[in-house]
This record gives structure tokens, C-alpha cells and sequence, in this order.
């Protein structure tokens, strides 16, 4: 187990009411702006595992209201010390897993008090303990590591 420091997260203008507001497919959706040193939009849904990311993920990163796109975060509440996340990622697609995703939802779903205290956050490639205590607070991030790739780097 590892336990990184994120930085602090800087929440977008939508904390203060119901969210901001994005059209999507011609549906509106409310979606939560956090900032963990790359640009994060949070939806909260009822079912992630049946909610269509692939084809939400790429409209929502490339819209207009991003114009340096951004990563896509689709959140159900499973309890109040368990999320389940999936990301779409910004350049990349859909991912299996994402620290500073799982950090966004996180401070997402804490901010809106959703949830409570130290959260696991489920993701498709494994769990995650985020904890963020609010504003001007460090957003901590544990979990396991492995080596999973060791290079050689020959110079001419």
C-alpha cells in the first residue's frame, strides 16, 4: 500500500447550488467541476455500470464549455463510504483506473455530502481510499502498487 498527497482540489462554481448544467444528446445533466491538477467533470448517476460512458465520455470531454477538453468522472453512491466510479479520460478513452479521477469523485461526492469520512472508491481495474477533510485540505490517496514495467534507457 502507498499513500500519495494529490495536492488540493479546487472545486468549480457549481458546489454552491445543484451543479452545473451541460447538454448532452439533447438531455440536460448536472455535472461538478474539480480541478486536481487536471480538469475533472463529476456526474453523479444512479447505475455506472449500466451508463453509457463511451458515448457520453468523448461528447462531454471535446464540448464547447471545455475548449482544453477535460476528464469525465460518472459516479454512483453505493453507500456512505463507498463509490463506484468510471472514468472517461481526457486524450485517452475510457480507462480501467485514474488517481486523480478517483480523487475528483471523491471530492465530489464528499462536497455535495453524498458520502462522509475516508471513501473506498470501486473503479473497473481495483479500489482506492481517497480522504479530503474540505477546502484548503490536502486530498490523501491510498492504495496498492505494483512494478508492472521496468525500462532500459540507452543513450547513443
Amino acid at each position: 500500500q502507498v499513500r500519495v498527497d494529490m495536492g488540493l482540489a479546487l472545486l468549480g462554481g457549481g458546489f454552491s447550488s445543484d451543479g452545473e448544467m451541460i447538454e448532452i444528446d439533447g438531455e440536460t445533466a448536472h455535472f461538478y467541476e474539480v480541478n486536481v491538477g487536471n480538469p475533472h467533470a463529476v456526474f453523479f448517476v444512479k447505475n455506472v455500470a449500466e451508463f453509457p460512458v463511451e458515448v457520453w465520455g468523448p461528447q462531454v470531454e471535446k464540448h464547447s464549455r471545455f475548449p482544453n477538453r477535460t476528464n469525465v468522472e460518472f459516479v454512483e453512491i453505493r453507500s456512505p463510504q463507498v463509490i463506484r466510479a468510471r472514468v472517461w479520460e481526457r486524450g485517452a478513452g475510457m480507462t480501467l483506473a485514474c488517481g486523480t479521477g478517483a480523487c475528483a469523485a471523491a471530492v465530489a461526492s464528499l462536497a455535495t455530502k453524498r458520502v462522509q469520512g475516508c471513501l473506498e472508491v470501486q473503479l473497473p481495474g481495483g479500489s482506492l481510499q481517497i480522504s479530503w477533510k474540505g477546502p484548503l485540505e490536502p486530498v490523501m490517496m491510498e492504495g496498492p502498487a505494483e512494478e508492472v514495467f521496468r525500462g532500459i534507457f540507452l543513450i547513443d
